[in-house]
């Protein structure tokens, strides 16, 4: 079934019509459909064949032209994966009136379709697309007939010609669908007329193509929105370094970088034309510059939004006063219900949280955070004559207490340790996935008492979605490691809180765990106070430090899990964390050669293979993205569970089933970028997470990321056993490298500037000089 392809020179196509439509998500237009085949340039005898891509919904009996490439799915067999398409317009002037009266066209009659292509020719649809006027040329056309058959060829083949027209620069059907759902019918003008613009608007589209696309249609190398794109990718690739703003001067030198693509690049492009455009961008509001710096709008709002916040809660004064005699009599009775002594440190905690309306609490492994937190709840609860027990209340909302983390595994963690109910912070803020937070300043939380854990690992721009829904009556305790990896977003608001001083905080320094003899909690505090040193590295009960070579890594690596499995151990507990993807020793290759040993291929097992990834019934996965439709979220770990063919289901598509903890999420084929083996992940991604055994490689190949900050994080992720594998020299060069890529934030001279009326810090100094009977104990 080969003839001549239709357009597309050099592509492959196949034309034809639909039968059904196999699967549609109507949020993202993605689409599995079977066609019949009328014809094709590809080595294809069928009569039909299975497409897959991202479409504007396809009508029945229109025909379509598909350009794409074969796909053999392990599973189901060949299929078309589209990467452009658009509906087949004949070129002959009797197949394009038999067209344009079709039922696409309702109230288009032979005779009006007879006058349009009399008048507009074989090129119609073209001319109507590019100028929709060019139809009130055709004589006797009436204007609401006229206006008929301009907007169904737009709505028929608007996006289709962007797609198209896109799919030259390598841009696919999905990002296409962004683009056309957010210019409709103008978007081939903006294309064109100003791709960079499209820098702004669109998530992920980039300075480069927007660049190739204005190269094709002679904008100037220094055309002003040329500039300013450029300015504004800058600041947008610099989020992922952490940066909340950059200095102007940083700013100007790399998007000159940028700006300078090649030799062609003219001598009138200097840093002063540049800077000229940032000044231009802060008058239009796209950017902001303030004080030498210049920002996003959305980071600096977040920025002095937070601050705000903290300001607005900091001057509201709790509305109980506890006499020192009445806190030690109902701390007292804690400790004896509890079976406990609180240390002098804790009771300070415990002590400033029940006065202060917002506190943070910061210490290392071992130092008793979690009895400090059941310790300030139980204390507000005997305080207030209220119950801290949840199941004494008729309904959630009426409960005081709200337990909070940034991830779901961290979440899951603080109930484990607290024995209370916890949500991850987009959950209880209501995050829709797309939109933003049901929670705000308008429709607050409710409660009495919030704690927040793993504060450290909160970007800017969720502590300001979480601030502003906080209202003012309510308590806040923020409780962190500020020695850990700051947030993987932008900003490091639990340091630049702390640096503040105006935030009233207690440092935990005594360590309760290490007088249990556990040698992972000496070691994380000997990095923490830059005391290790290589005798402090011998094996111990908890503690093993296997010495190998890059080359003999993965062998000592499996050589851990064979003893372990020999031992009895659950393969699940053993966690292996590594800080970089791809390398002969990376997170990748480890991933698979763990696979292999833990779950191998096996005849009753299930498997599917997505890009370089074989997925199969038993694998360990980590969630790579936020999925609150599903309550699951970044760094979740999980089980595939089930592999189901497309024929063995309702919705005729191939599913693969992941439990998470027993709640069961079903991910079709597309949705598989979403998660990876779990095996080996990165150290960034086990913030928030506590596992049983944790295998840690250290080699000098990774030196670009050893840090005392990364190293640090990933010992004290480790609950039983930690095993590092590699160098030793390494390890300690690792740990006396601080990160030396500081972050630009302005948050600490927002608070100074938002508190300069009260001095926290000095409030808090005061209260730790007061007598107290701990003094004497």
């Amino acid at each position: 079934m080969t003839t001549d392809k239709p357009s597309h020179s050099g592509q492959g196509y196949i034309k034809g019509e639909l039968l059904y439509t196999i699967f549609r998500n109507e949020q993202e237009d993605f689409t599995i459909a079977k066609i019949t085949i009328h014809e094709t340039n590809e080595d294809y005898q069928e009569k039909e064949i299975v497409i897959k891509g991202y479409f504007s919904e396809l009508q029945e009996s229109a025909v379509y032209s598909f350009y794409g490439t074969f796909e053999r799915h392990a599973k189901f067999g060949l299929q078309y994966k589209v990467n452009s398409y658009q509906t087949f317009i004949p070129d002959t002037k009797d197949g394009l009136i038999s067209y344009l009266s079709s039922d696409l066209f309702h109230g288009i009659g032979k005779k009006t379709a007879e006058k349009i292509v009399s008048h507009l020719g074989t090129n119609a649809i073209a001319k109507i697309l590019n100028n929709p006027d060019s139809l009130k040329e055709v004589p006797g056309l009436k204007k609401d007939k006229a206006e008929l058959v301009s907007r169904t060829v737009v709505e028929n083949q608007g996006f289709e010609h962007i797609a198209v027209y896109l799919s030259k620069y390598g841009i696919g059907l999905k990002l296409a669908q962004k683009i056309y759902r957010q210019y409709k019918e103008e978007a081939m003008e903006v294309l064109q007329d100003d791709p960079y613009q499209l820098v702004y608007d669109i998530d992920g589209f980039g300075f480069q193509t927007a660049d190739q696309i204005a190269r094709q249609n002679g904008l100037s190398f220094t055309h002003p929105n040329r500039i300013g794109a450029g300015c504004i990718y800058v600041l947008q690739m610099n989020i992922q370094s952490g940066h909340v703003y950059l200095p102007i001067q940083t700013c100007t030198t790399q998007a000159m970088e940028i700006l300078s693509v090649s030799d062609e690049t003219p001598e009138t492009l200097t840093k002063e034309v540049v800077a000229e455009r940032l000044e231009g961008l802060n008058q239009e509001k796209k950017l902001i510059m303030k004080d030498g710096n210049v920002y996003l709008p959305s980071l600096y709002y977040a920025e002095d939004g937070f601050a705000s916040h903290v300001s607005r809660l900091m001057t509201q004064l709790v509305d109980y006063d506890i006499p020192l005699a009445e806190l030690m009599k109902v701390i007292g009775d804690i400790e004896e219900q509890e079976a406990l002594s609180y240390g002098k440190e804790q009771f300070e905690s415990i002590k400033q949280a029940l006065s202060a309306r917002l506190m943070v609490v910061t210490g290392g492994p071992g130092t008793g955070k979690t009895t400090v937190i059941k310790g300030i709840l139980n204390a507000y609860a005997a305080v207030n004559n209220i119950e801290a027990d949840p199941d004494a209340y008729d309904s959630e909302a009426d409960y005081p207490f709200i337990l909070a983390a940034p991830t779901g595994r961290a979440a899951k963690r603080l109930t484990e340790s607290t024995g209370l109910p916890a949500v991850t912070i987009h959950r209880l803020l209501g995050w829709d996935g797309r939109n933003g937070f049901d929670k705000n300043e308008h429709e607050p939380l409710s409660g009495k008492y919030l704690i927040v854990d793993e504060f450290s690992m909160v970007d800017i721009w969720l502590a300001n979605s979480l601030f502003k829904a906080i209202p003012d009556d309510m308590q806040v305790l923020l409780v962190g490691d500020e020695d850990q990896l700051p947030s993987v977003g932008p900003g490091q608001v639990l340091a630049d809180l702390l640096e503040s001083g105006r935030i009233p905080y207690v440092s935990l320094s005594d360590v309760y765990r290490q007088k249990e003899g556990s040698k992972i909690i000496e070691l994380a505090h000997l990095i923490k106070q830059d005391a290790c040193e290589p005798g402090d590295l011998q094996n111990d009960q908890d503690f093993s430090f296997i010495p190998c070579r890059e080359s003999q890594l993965l062998d000592a690596i499996i050589k851990v899990f064979h003893k372990a499995e020999s031992k009895g151990i659950d393969m699940k507990d053993m966690q292996v964390l590594a800080p970089m993807y791809r390398s002969q020793a990376g997170i990748n290759t480890i991933n698979k050669h763990l696979q292999n040993l833990v779950n191998p291929e096996s005849p009753s097992k299930r498997e599917v293979t997505a890009n370089d990834a074989v997925f199969r019934v038993g694998d360990k996965v980590l969630q790579l993205v936020n999925q609150p439709e599903d309550s699951i979220y970044n760094g979740d770990i999980g089980e595939v569970a089930a592999i189901f063919k497309a024929n063995e289901n309702a919705d005729k598509t191939e599913q693969l089933v992941v439990s998470f903890e027993g709640k069961e999420v079903v991910y079709e084929r597309k949705d598989y970028i979403n998660i990876m083996h779990a095996y080996c992940i990165s150290i960034h991604k086990s913030q928030g997470s506590e596992f049983p055994i944790v295998i840690m490689p250290v080699i000098p190949a990774y030196r670009r990321m050893l840090k005392k900050n990364l190293l640090y994080t990933a010992i004290t992720r480790s609950k039983k056993s930690l095993i590092i594998c590699g160098d030793q020299e390494a390890f300690l060069r690792g740990i006396r490298t601080l990160d030396s890529n500081q972050r630009y934030t302005t948050l600490k001279e927002r608070l100074l500037d938002q508190l300069h009326h009260t001095d926290h810090k000095d409030k808090a100094d005061t209260a730790e000089k007061e007598i107290t009977p701990y003094d004497f104990m």
